[in-house]
C-alpha cells in the first residue's frame, strides 16, 4: 500500500474523531468556562499555576504522556503482527478509548481540585481502592523512571551528539520561563528566542559530542538524570517544566511536519506485511496487542499525567477537548508515522525482527525515519529522531517523579515535596542500577493498561454520583479490564512454565487488583441502587 495514501487516510479518520466524537463527549461532561480550575483555586506558585496559554500547557501535557511510547509500542506490535493490526487499535482506541480516558481524567480531577485519580477513588469508591491504587501506582512509576533512565542513558552513550541540546534545553528553557514570566515579554518573542538557541545547540552537539569514560557511562548518566529528576520535578512548574514542555512541543510539530513531507517526497510502499498469519513470539493478536500498543492507543500513564500535572495548571475547562483528547489524537498521528517509517524502510520481514531484537525499537524506527525524511533532512534524519525521542524522556522522567511525590504525600500528608522526592529517586536509581526493572519489565505493559482500565472504571462511578449514563466509559473499562486479564493470564503460563516465580507472584498480584477494585466498584454501585430504593 502506498504510504501517503495511508497516511491521509488514517489522518482524516483521527481528525473525523476528534471533532465529531470528541465534539459529542465534551457536551456530555457538560464544560464550563466560566468555573474557576485549581490552578487559580489552590494557587501556590510550584505545583498550582496557570499556564499562560493552553499551547503551552498542550506542550507540557503531550511530551509527558508520549515519551518513546507511540514509538515503541506500535513499531514492536508491526514486528509481531503486521502493520494492519497495530494502526487499526490506533485509530479505534485512540477516538473510542484513550480520548475519552485522557479527557475524562483531567475533567474528574479538575472537579476534585486537581487531584489524582487514586485520590478520587477514595471519594467515589473507598478508602481501601484509594489504597490498592495509589500503591500499585507508585510502583508503576517508580519502574517507569527507572526504566527510562536506563534508555535515556544507553542513548547518550551510543550517540554523544544529543547530549549537549538534550540538556542544553534546560537553561535555554529556564530562560524563556523568566522571559514569559518575569519579564512579561510575548510568547512569540520568547518563543523565537528560544528556538534560536535550541537550533544552536542541535548544531554544537555535532561538533562537541559528550562523552563518557568506557565502563563508568552508564553509572554518571543515571546518577546525572537522578539529579535532574529531582531538580526538576520540585522546582516550581513555570520555571522549567511549562517552558521546556512547552519548547519541545515545537521540536514535536517540526518532527511531525519532517514526517508528512517525507512521505509526500519518497511515498514508500509498506513493504512490512500487513498482517502476520500464525501466533507471533509476542503472543497471539487477542490479548497480546492490547497491551503492547498502549501509548499510541490507550495508556493508564497518560491518566497519571492529566490527573497530576495538567489538571493542576489547566486554566479554563475548555482547554480539555483539545488537552486530552487532542493530545491523544496527535500521539496517534505520531504512531501512524512510526508504523510507516518502519514498514516502509525495511523489504525483508526477517531482517527487520532481527535488528528489531538486536537494537531495539528506538534504533529501529531512528533508521526508518532518517530513510523516511532523506530528501528533506538529508543525512541528519535518524540524529534529530534520537533528540526528539529523548527530550521527551527527560520530560516523561520529571512528570513521573512530580506525580510519583503527589501520590507519596497524598498516601503521608506529613511528607514535604523534597522528601518525598528523595525517597522515589532512591527507589528509581536503585532499581536502574541494579536491573532490577527487568524483572518487572515483562509484565509493565499489562500493568500500564490496567492503570488505564481502573481509571475508566473510577471515571464511569464518578459519572454514575453525578447522575449521568456511562455508556462512553464503561464499555471502554470492560475492554480494556477483559483484555489486560487476558493478557496476564496468557503471560503467567509462559512464567510458570519458566518457573519464574518472582513473574508468577507480580502477575498474580496484578490480577488479584483488578478483582479487588472491581469487587469494590460493584459494591458500591449496589449501595447506590439500595439506597435510591429505600
Amino acid at each position: 500500500m502506498n504510504s501517503l495514501v495511508f497516511l491521509v487516510i488514517c489522518s482524516l479518520i483521527l481528525l473525523a474523531g476528534y471533532k465529531i466524537y470528541g465534539g459529542i463527549f465534551e457536551r456530555f461532561l457538560g464544560i464550563e468556562p466560566s468555573r474557576t480550575t485549581p490552578a487559580y483555586k489552590k494557587y501556590d506558585g510550584v505545583d498550582y499555576v496557570p499556564a499562560k496559554h493552553w499551547f503551552v500547557l498542550f506542550g507540557h501535557h503531550f511530551s509527558s504522556i508520549a515519551g518513546a511510547g507511540p514509538v515503541i509500542g506500535p513499531v514492536l506490535a508491526v514486528g509481531l503482527w503486521g502493520w494492519a493490526p497495530a494502526t487499526l487499535f490506533v485509530i479505534l482506541g485512540t477516538i473510542f478509548i484513550g480520548g475519552v480516558h485522557d479527557m475524562g481524567s483531567i475533567l474528574m480531577s479538575v472537579r476534585h481540585d486537581g487531584k489524582s485519580v487514586a485520590d478520587i477513588s477514595e471519594e467515589m469508591i473507598s478508602r481501601r481502592a484509594r489504597l490498592i491504587f495509589s500503591w500499585f501506582v507508585l510502583l508503576a512509576l517508580v519502574v517507569v523512571i527507572s526504566v527510562f533512565i536506563y534508555f535515556c542513558s544507553q542513548t547518550f552513550m551510543v550517540e554523544p551528539k544529543i547530549v549537549l541540546p538534550s540538556f542544553g534545553l534546560i537553561p535555554v528553557a529556564i530562560l524563556v520561563g523568566i522571559m514569559i514570566y518575569r519579564l512579561k515579554v510575548k510568547l512569540y518573542l520568547a518563543t523565537i528566542v528560544g528556538l534560536s538557541l535550541l537550533v544552536g545547540l542541535i548544531v554544537l552537539g555535532q561538533y562537541f559530542p559528550i562523552m563518557m569514560p568506557k565502563g563508568q557511562g552508564m553509572f554518571i548518566w543515571t546518577l546525572l538524570l537522578l539529579v535532574y529528576c529531582f531538580v526538576a520535578s520540585t522546582l516550581p512548574v513555570n520555571v522549567l517544566l511549562q517552558p521546556r514542555d512547552y519548547l519541545a512541543s515545537y521540536m514535536l510539530l517540526f518532527g511531525i511536519v519532517a514526517g508528512f513531507l517525507g512521505i509526500i517526497t519518497a511515498r514508500p510502499d509498506l513493504t512490512i506485511p500487513a498482517f502476520v498469519p500464525g501466533e507471533a513470539d509476542g503472543g497471539p493478536i487477542w490479548p497480546m496487542l492490547f497491551v503492547t500498543v498502549a501509548c499510541g492507543a490507550i495508556s493508564g500513564f497518560h491518566s497519571l499525567v492529566a490527573a497530576g500535572t495538567t489538571s493542576k495548571q489547566i486554566a479554563n475547562e475548555r482547554d480539555a477537548k483539545v488537552l486530552g483528547f487532542g493530545a491523544m489524537v496527535i500521539e496517534a498521528v505520531v504512531a501512524v508515522i512510526a508504523i510507516i517509517a518502519v514498514a516502509g524502510y525495511f523489504k525483508n520481514f526477517g531482517e527487520f525482527n532481527s535488528l528489531l531484537s538486536k537494537n531495539g525499537p528506538v534504533s529501529v524506527f531512528g533508521l526508518g525515519f532518517g530513510h523516511l525524511t532523506r530528501y528533506i533532512l538529508g543525512g541528519f534524519g535518524t540524529l534529530i529522531a534520537l533528540i526528539l525521542l529523548n527530550s521527551f524522556i527527560l520530560t516523561t522522567l520529571d512528570t513521573a517523579t512530580r506525580i510519583a511525590r503527589y501520590i507519596l504525600q497524598e498516601l503521608f500528608g506529613t511528607l514535604d515535596r523534597y522528601l518525598a522526592t528523595t525517597l522515589i529517586i532512591l527507589a528509581g536509581g536503585w532499581m536502574a542500577m541494579t536491573g532490577e526493572w527487568k524483572k518487572i519489565w515483562p509484565v509493565f505493559g499489562a500493568a500500564n493498561q490496567l492503570i488505564a482500565a481502573l481509571t475508566l472504571v473510577v471515571l464511569s462511578s464518578w459519572l454514575l454520583s453525578r447522575k449521568k449514563h456511562t455508556r462512553f466509559t464503561l464499555l471502554p473499562a470492560v475492554f480494556m479490564l477483559v483484555a489486560t486479564i487476558a493478557a496476564l493470564g496468557r503471560m503467567l503460563g509462559k512464567f510458570v512454565a519458566d518457573k519464574d516465580y518472582f513473574l508468577v507472584a507480580v502477575d498474580v498480584g496484578l490480577m488479584i487488583l483488578a478483582g479487588a477494585m472491581v469487587v469494590e466498584v460493584c459494591e458500591w454501585i449496589f449501595k447506590r441502587i439500595r439506597n435510591r430504593s429505600r
